[in-house]
């Protein structure tokens, strides 16, 4: 996922654990084009050990402390012992951005987009994806200013470093529309319950009535829908792309229900959304 074939010292690092030998725990590094690493069996924990599978399973997916890494033999030592909690909140929310990055790129994308993009807005984490974000309104700002260099044979014979477009038009076309489809954010469904009852004559009516009510006063971007479950219960849904709007559109047909309830007899009372 990353530019560089090993990881830092003193970096935290998401893993699988592959196999438990004598000495320790091997793993795939899942950031690093899964190269091998090793946990000893003293970095497992600072306490005494008194079950192995307590502490690691083969397959398990968790996050480490590298320790050092000899890129010349292709050894990273590792430590689950020296990871702290901040540590392990800090990787697992890279490694989700890391990942929904990769699932657009792949390497020969990442030689000629990714790196460049990591370059200008720093690491995949945070900044490209909210460059991402912003190719989905306009990606002309984002994908033209990105180049890279290519080397050539001059007409001299001598070779020569250009800069390029990072990308073609074709591959701009393409890159732009899975980017769309996978950073489209999809619209959240928020549910209240509620319950109403009459006694009179006309009660019927009088529910209906608070039930057009809150419709009638949804918008466009939170409509809402009151249909029935089992009288008494009913139940009020929308669908947002923004989770706090969606709530409060809830909450406001909600009251305007029970304004218009109240001025008949019988009960009303809300569920959890």
């Amino acid at each position: 996922m990353y530019e560089s074939k090993y990881p830092d010292v003193d970096t935290a690092v998401m893993v699988q654990v592959k196999s438990i030998g004598d000495l320790g725990a091997y793993v795939s590094l899942l950031e690093y084009n899964n190269a091998e690493g090793m946990i000893p069996l003293t970095e497992l924990s600072r306490r005494r050990i008194r079950s192995l599978n307590s502490l690691i399973k083969v397959g398990r997916v968790e996050p480490v402390m590298v320790v050092s890494v000899e890129a010349d033999k292709g050894y990273v030592n590792l430590s689950k012992r020296r990871v702290a909690e901040e540590d392990v909140i800090a990787c697992e929310h890279r490694f989700n951005k890391s990942k929904l990055v990769h699932s657009i790129l792949r390497h020969d994308l990442y030689v000629r987009f990714g790196w460049p993009l990591y370059r200008k807005y720093g690491h995949a984490i945070e900044l490209c994806a909210q460059a991402f974000k912003l190719i989905v309104s306009d990606p002309d700002s984002v994908i033209d200013s990105l180049s890279r260099e290519v080397k050539e044979i001059g007409p001299n014979g001598k070779e020569v470093t250009k800069l390029v477009p990072a990308i073609s038009e074709e591959v701009k076309d393409g890159l732009v529309k899975n980017i769309r489809r996978r950073m489209t954010p999809h619209p959240l469904k928020i549910r209240a319950d509620i319950e109403m009852k009459c006694f009179e004559f006309d009660g019927v009516l009088h529910i209906k009535g608070a039930m057009r009510k809150a419709e009638a006063a949804s918008n466009k971007d939170c409509p809402v829908k009151i249909s029935v479950v089992a009288p008494p219960l009913y139940a009020l849904t929308t669908q947002t792309l923004d989770k706090e709007q969606g709530y409060q559109s809830l909450v406001k047909q909600l009251q305007l229900a029970r304004k218009k309830y109240d001025v008949t007899t019988g009960n009303f009372s809300e569920g959890g959304t």
